[in-house]
């Protein structure tokens, strides 16, 4: 009985105590007076006596059952958590998912401020997982070409690709005025915009820049009433001259081998037209396709889509998962005598789309291992000259880039960094529509903060000074061009004494090496369990 008395006095209780004390000392200061200068302090103190009581009558949190009202400062921290680790005690080097030293090079270069740094680098040149560069004592002059690189040399209606592009965001996930700012500005620099899977829609075409069309299960855009692709509705949009390239989705980085749902809540009026979705209904995107379901079907579909669009490069864009699944796509091009004109390879550290915690940690292959394998694929099979690479997955400097054309790609695609150079803070509130920046929400008070013509400059730039920091690395390896980069000029630490080249990491097939059955272990299996008219395994299929 004397521990209850007590109670009210303990740390647990203190608060509210100290509210209800605070309300009948006040109330009766006032003395009925509503004019009194204790009336304000009566009311603060009765509100909070009332979140104490309703906090010990709540039953969904048992820190506020037992901590009323004190308990509140926990959630408060909790909010705050992401503002506080990066701004007050985030290393310039440890940040996730991109360091402070990243967003700060974007920013940097977006506004076309000093992005010099002084006194050496933060990073242990001595720590396992370190890469540099080899560079050249024989450097060659800085280039001033604007990097490109042809897609669809067969096709009709080729596509000079800038080695740098805007990776697929979607209207939906990001704003309006992100997705007019980010056209403007590759309209600007001449480089393209990705659509992301939720549809080409007006605020794609306000400023003309080039686009690549983004083709996914939903089909948004281009879907029948069912949600079938629509070939009609897809070759009236496919044909517009904005429209540089065919993207059809097999997975993406944020979650591999997962579809989504746009609650019916967030269906607006607009969206649903764009996405060609009935409004008041989920708007699901299937975790595969039904357009086809084989490698062959794949290759008939990619086809089909060509012809539709009136010759225009198209290709796909995958997180690689099973080895065998990607080799039988390369048994059946074997097969048919079909490819697609061009592969993106995004990597599980890919990101802007939210995704359940163990796909975004756990599922897909990261976009240096893929990358590897999607171009030592085509090699072993004899493709790699027929079909060009793009790369994507925390891209954001003229390092990453070179790394990544080193390891086979033909260019990079980057949506993060695109997304820096908006101004995004890395505020991780893309999921709940409160974005900060106004570039991932559909609040129209919210993305009314991102003014368009300034943010296109800053995308702009960023892209220019990434590319010309891209050529300074190449002439200082002592190349004329980009697409000269070599596994044997990039070195990585495999101990506080031993480093290894590229090459050495990842060894390279010779051309066709897979037709001579010339295989190794990182190919061997796999290339049994391939089969040309099935994703599944040789021994399930023939099941």
């Amino acid at each position: 009985m004397l521990r209850l008395l007590f109670l009210p006095f303990t740390p647990r209780f203190i608060a509210l105590t100290l509210s209800v004390a605070g309300f009948v000392v006040c109330a009766l200061a006032t003395k009925g007076d509503l004019a009194s200068a204790f009336f304000p302090a009566a009311l603060a103190c009765a509100a909070l006596c009332a979140l104490g009581g309703h906090d010990l009558l709540q039953r969904e949190h048992a820190i506020l059952r037992a901590y009323p009202i004190s308990a509140h400062l926990r959630f408060l921290l909790e909010n705050v958590r992401p503002e506080l680790r990066q701004y007050f005690f985030e290393d310039n080097k440890d940040g996730r998912p991109f360091s402070r030293d990243k967003r700060a090079i974007v920013y940097q270069r977006a506004k076309m401020s000093i992005d010099k740094r002084p006194f050496g680098t933060e990073i242990d040149v001595y720590e396992e997982g370190f890469e540099w560069l080899r560079h050249s004592i024989a450097a060659r002059p800085v280039s001033h070409e604007h990097f490109r690189t042809r897609v669809g040399g067969d096709c009709a209606q080729p596509y000079d690709i800038s080695l740098l592009n805007i990776s697929a965001m979607s209207f939906g996930a990001l704003s309006r005025n992100a997705i007019r700012a980010l056209n403007l500005g590759a309209r600007k620099g001449a480089f393209a915009q990705d659509t992301g899977e939720g549809g080409f829609s007006p605020y794609h075409q306000e400023a003309g820049g080039d686009v690549i069309w983004q083709i996914a299960s939903g089909y948004f855009g281009c879907r029948t009433r069912e949600g079938a692709f629509d070939a009609e509705k897809f070759a009236e949009i496919a044909t517009r001259d904005q429209i540089k390239m065919i993207e059809v989705k097999l997975s993406q980085g944020a979650k591999p081998g997962h579809g989504g749902v746009l609650p019916a809540a967030k269906v607006s009026e607009e969206i649903a037209r764009i996405r060609g979705v009935p409004m008041g209904k989920d708007c699901i995107s299937p975790a595969a396709h039904s357009a086809f379901s084989t490698p062959i079907e794949l290759l008939q579909f990619l086809a089909r889509l060509r012809a539709l669009s009136g010759g225009k490069p198209v290709g796909f864009k995958l997180c690689l998962g099973q080895p065998w699944e990607f080799l039988a796509i390369c048994k059946a091009m074997l097969e048919t005598g079909l490819h697609p004109d061009f592969i993106v390879v995004d990597g599980k550290e890919g990101g802007t789309g939210s995704a359940p915690l163990e796909f975004m940690d756990h599922i897909g292959m990261p976009m240096r291992d893929g990358l590897a394998f999607a171009h030592h694929a085509l090699i072993g099979v004899g493709l790699r000259d027929a079909i060009r690479i793009g790369a994507a997955g925390k891209i954001a400097t003229g390092f990453d880039m070179a790394r990544a054309l080193a390891l086979g790609a033909d260019w990079c695609n980057s949506a993060r960094g695109f997304m820096f150079a908006l101004g995004c803070i890395q505020s991780l509130s893309c999921h709940t529509d409160r974005c900060p920046t106004g570039v991932a929400t559909q609040d129209a008070s919210r993305g009314r903060a991102l003014v368009v013509s300034d943010k296109a400059e800053r995308v702009r730039n960023f892209h220019h000074a990434t590319l010309m920091a891209l050529a300074e690395l190449a002439a200082a390896a002592g190349l004329d061009h980009p697409s000269d980069f070599a596994p044997e000029h990039f070195c990585r630490r495999i101990s506080p004494h031993e480093a290894a080249t590229f090459a050495e990491l990842y060894p390279a097939p010779a051309p066709g090496a897979f037709l001579r059955g010339e295989m190794d272990a990182r190919f061997a299996a796999a290339w049994r369990s391939a089969r040309a008219d099935s994703f599944r395994p040789a021994s399930l299929a023939l099941a």
